[in-house]
């Protein structure tokens, strides 16, 4: 009797060890509350569930209970699937991993996403209506000579061109005016996806005053007050916001729709042109965007505005390719006008050397017939189309709109003076000049010295075709895409001026951060040479750095 009470506690003891090992096994914790109570119901329910688990177990660890493993998985050939002991620890052993993967999953769920506009938020002044929207309200006087008025349509391009011939692709063409840039730019920003309605959140900040649209209303006939008044009333304005005083204006910026020089006038005398706008001491804390700098280092060219302003990357890519493919008749072009009454231009002789190589040279006279030809854009790009080399002389300023049209057709740009482009547009056109455009000096060509059919006839195809294909690379940069649209992939004028503008006030930041003086270098006069950095001949052009040129 004895034997068999010992034999009986004995069997008594296993199967209760063994039921604890199978609990421990198969017990699901999510049963648990949240303050480590558990429910009779629940648990009743987990033994059921465990002793079912123990007949169905199967050597692939496919468990029901707890059901945290991947029913998929092969089996771990490190682990003994007869033995129950090691396989109830590698299943606790995926459960504590789980765990921590679980706990690992939810905190990456939880953790607050990579900011996309980091660096990149832009504050808008909000300036009152007579600094933008009530310029354009008398249209018509805006240019002397030229109304305004219909070139305002589809956010500033102007009237869409309807009919080109098959010189244009189907859409996006219209016939834009090169100074409502502010327009166009302000339009832009409205959709620009980095707004911020927190000025103290902002890395930069806009200012969107139409200055060239009311610079042009009164360049003609106006004493300098009436220049004055709008440019003065808006630094004053300016200098009183809160945002002014974070950084005495320096990380703010606006743009200008006409060349620098409209911009700073010397004197006082109403026979001076232009407006004192950038002369003004609040005005040497902003950073100015135009189609057009002067020394000054303050100021940043940006692209004038083109007739092309796709709606899609697509649209961009079949232009690119059709360009690429284009037959080309002519070996250079020009469309311009002479300019009599400027004893510097080379204008005379480029036409008079264009002229003497008919076959190989096509000429677009702008003024022939009373209207321009030139305001044509189908006429335009035609001539440049079918021309490999296109001349880009200095006009009635350094630059010209001519040149991105050129580089839209796929013309090879052939520059006379290095302030044409080389030392304007430094975000927008690459440094190394030689790959993408022509230079010839200009008092080599004003004074007959060299022919210009000779210089580009020693060009080779395979030069001459590696140019061609670095211009149309640069088509997306110097074009304002559509608005109402979206480019997905690339990056235009204005995404790439954008990036310029908050790298310069980043640098400006750090330096005050450093407790240096934000003011040195910020604006500097007699700049050129710092505009031409990095292109390598800048000692070779120094007779080109007086300011007094104008052409």
């Amino acid at each position: 009797m004895e034997r068999l009470a010992v034999i009986r506690n004995w069997f008594v003891f296993l199967v209760a060890f063994s039921f604890f090992v199978v609990f421990f096994k198969a017990f699901d914790y999510s049963v648990l509350s949240a303050d480590g109570t558990n429910s009779a119901t629940s648990l009743i329910s987990v033994f059921v569930n465990s002793f079912n688990n123990l007949h169905a177990h199967k050597p692939n660890h496919s468990l029901d209970v707890p059901q945290m493993f991947n029913q998929n998985a092969s089996p771990d050939p490190l682990v003994d699937t007869d033995n129950p002991f090691i396989d109830v620890i590698e299943s606790l052993d995926h459960a504590n991993n789980l765990a921590v993967n679980k706990n690992t999953t939810l905190a990456a769920r939880t953790k607050r996403p990579a900011d996309s506009c980091e660096g990149r938020y832009i504050y808008v002044h909000h300036l009152p209506r007579r600094f933008n929207d009530d310029v354009l309200k008398n249209c018509s006087v805006l240019v002397k000579w030229l109304d305004m008025c219909p070139f305002l349509k589809n956010s500033g391009f102007g009237p869409q061109v309807e009919n080109s011939e098959g010189v244009l692709s189907e859409k996006s063409w219209f016939t834009t005016n090169q100074f409502l840039l502010e327009v166009m730019f302000h339009e832009r920003m409205k959709k620009y996806k980095c707004l911020t309605n927190n000025s103290s959140f902002a890395n930069a900040i806009y200012v969107p005053f139409y200055a060239g649209l009311d610079a042009g209303r009164y360049l003609w006939g106006y004493n300098i007050s009436m220049r004055d008044s709008l440019g003065s009333d808006l630094v004053k304005w300016l200098a009183q916001q809160p945002e002014w005083k974070r950084m005495w204006g320096r990380d703010h910026f606006f743009v200008l729709g006409r060349i620098g020089w409209d911009f700073r006038r010397q004197t006082d005398h109403d026979s001076d042109w232009g407006s004192k706008l950038m002369t003004l001491p609040e005005s040497m804390n902003l950073t100015a965007l135009s189609i057009e700098t002067t020394s000054w280092s303050n100021e940043f060219a940006i692209p004038y505005p083109t007739y092309f302003h796709p709606s899609s990357d697509d649209e961009v890519f079949q232009w690119q390719n059709r360009m690429q493919s284009h037959n080309r008749r002519y070996l250079f072009a020009f469309a311009g006008a002479p300019r009599p009454s400027a004893n510097d231009s080379i204008r005379k002789e480029i036409i008079h050397q264009c002229l003497a190589s008919r076959r190989t040279c096509n000429f677009l006279r702008c003024n022939s017939g009373g209207e321009s030809r030139c305001d044509n854009p189908a006429e335009v790009i035609k001539v440049f189309q079918d021309s490999v080399f296109c001349l880009q002389p200095p006009g009635d300023s350094y630059t010209r709109r001519s040149i991105f049209d050129s580089i839209l057709a796929g013309c090879i740009p052939v520059f006379f003076h290095p302030f044409s482009a080389y030392a304007q547009y430094t975000w927008h056109l690459q440094r190394d000049y030689w790959r993408y455009s022509v230079f010839i000096p200009i008092d080599l060509v004003k004074d007959g010295f060299v022919s210009i059919k000779q210089v580009l006839l020693q060009i080779s195809d395979n030069e001459m075709l590696a140019m061609r294909k670095e211009v149309i690379k640069l088509i997306p940069r110097v074009i304002y895409a559509d608005p109402r649209s979206k480019l997905q992939t690339l990056e235009d004028a204005f995404d790439i001026t954008l990036k310029g503008v908050l790298h310069r006030i980043g640098k400006v930041r750090k330096n005050i951060n450093k407790g240096r003086d934000p003011s040195n270098g910020f604006a500097e006069e007699n700049s050129w040479k710092m505009k031409l950095s990095g292109i390598g001949v800048e000692e070779e052009w120094d007779h080109f750095t007086d300011t007094s040129m104008r052409y």
